[in-house]
């Protein structure tokens, strides 16, 4: 099978591209620091800044350039035999042809969640403007989502669920997915984690990201049982979640 390639630093392009505003922000007040460099104390925080910036922009070079991430194969010892499958993005899709390209014989449907109402992140709205959908992507709303019961073996959602910031939202929609999903169907969910290497990298920004006991809570909420859980990288965590009981 011919393999997928993607362009040098791709990702980290992509983040500079749809972020730009905070790296116009992190100059401005570059500039004006340098206007007051006879203070220690503007030193070190000119310093912090610089270092806290490159340090982000290492790591995610790291994961979106570097890592395994895109090329699937932390997939390959989870036992997904799927004939249906269904991926989930939240308006910036970089893993339907992936997945289209690793299971090839398999029935593959892409649902766009974004709201722009709800899930307000202005980079998802650049992204949105720079890449054209997947062919056949279907806009959906986390409230319905336009499958019959229990008709899908695997459920992809790639670095997409923390869009979702309500937690009742979440819960909602994690449980239309236990609705939707195969008796020994899965879900795959890849996130952030709120953790310490994540703080590490990405200082505040992690903040944007939720912690491990909130995921498992959203899925114990919704009767989901969580299979497996591994790191692919320290920054990235992957959830793998089957039926348990019957969602309310």
């Amino acid at each position: 099978m011919e393999k997928i390639n993607r362009a040098p630093f791709q990702g980290i392009g992509n983040i500079i591209r749809f972020n730009w505003h905070f790296y116009v922000m992190f100059l401005l007040l570059l500039a004006v620091g340098l206007l007051f460099t006879q203070y220690t104390l503007t030193r070190l925080m000119l310093c912090g800044a610089a270092i806290a910036t490159l340090l982000s922009l290492l790591v995610s070079w790291y994961i979106y350039d570097h890592s395994d991430l895109y090329t699937l194969r932390w997939l390959d010892d989870m036992g997904l035999q799927p004939q249906r499958i269904v991926n989930i993005h939240a308006g910036f899709d970089e893993t339907s042809h992936l997945l289209a390209h690793k299971y090839p014989e398999t029935r593959l449907q892409v649902f766009d969640f974004y709201n722009r109402e709800k899930h307000t992140e202005v980079s998802v709205e650049r992204a949105r403007k720079r890449y054209a959908p997947y062919a056949g992507t279907e806009v959906i709303s986390t409230a319905a989502v336009p499958l019959e019961p229990a008709s899908v073996d695997v459920v992809f959602l790639l670095l997409a669920a923390h869009e979702i910031r309500d937690s009742v939202e979440r819960t909602a929609f994690f449980k239309e997915l236990y609705r939707c999903l195969a008796a020994d169907g899965k879900i795959v969910v890849l996130e952030h984690l709120r953790d310490v290497p994540n703080f590490i990298a990405y200082t505040i920004g992690f903040l944007h990201f939720f912690s491990g006991a909130t995921w498992k809570r959203t899925f114990s909420s919704a009767r989901l049982q969580l299979e497996n859980e591994k790191k692919i990288t320290p920054f990235l965590t992957v959830y793998i979640l089957r039926k348990n009981g019957t969602a309310s």
